[in-house]
């Protein structure tokens, strides 16, 4: 199984980026799927999690409100649209495929994982 992402890019605070993850097998569609980021010198955070059929989502507090996780199946693609975004959303987001159907906030509910796209919010 392999992932990509990508959408990500330089843009100032207050606006907004829609980040997309491909992946390579039909498989992905019984699996939860999440993005996590990480900005240097920092472990990588949970941001937001989505069921295998998107009814269940689950969004990091510094997040909720601002970013929307969706999901197409028939495109094997995950979406994160992020708005109102702030210097500190700086980092590389990834996405990753979840070991089971509901995703999770943990890194270790994960098996698979994309290269990750550079997201940099100036103010």
């Amino acid at each position: 199984v392999q992932l990509q992402a990508f959408g990500g890019g330089l843009v100032q605070a207050g606006d907004s980026l829609r980040l997309s993850c491909v992946v390579s097998r039909r498989t992905s569609s019984n699996n939860g799927m999440g993005w996590f980021r990480q900005a240097p010198g920092k472990e990588r955070e949970f941001v937001a999690a989505i069921s295998w059929n998107g009814g269940r989502t689950t969004y990091a507090d510094s997040v909720k409100g601002r970013h929307t996780i969706s999901r197409d199946n028939a495109k094997n693609t995950v979406y994160l649209q992020m708005n109102s975004l702030k210097p500190e959303d700086t980092a590389v987001y990834y996405c990753a495929c979840a070991l089971g159907p509901l995703g999770g906030t943990s890194t270790e509910a994960y098996k698979y994982w994309g290269q990750g796209t550079q997201v940099t919010v100036s103010s």
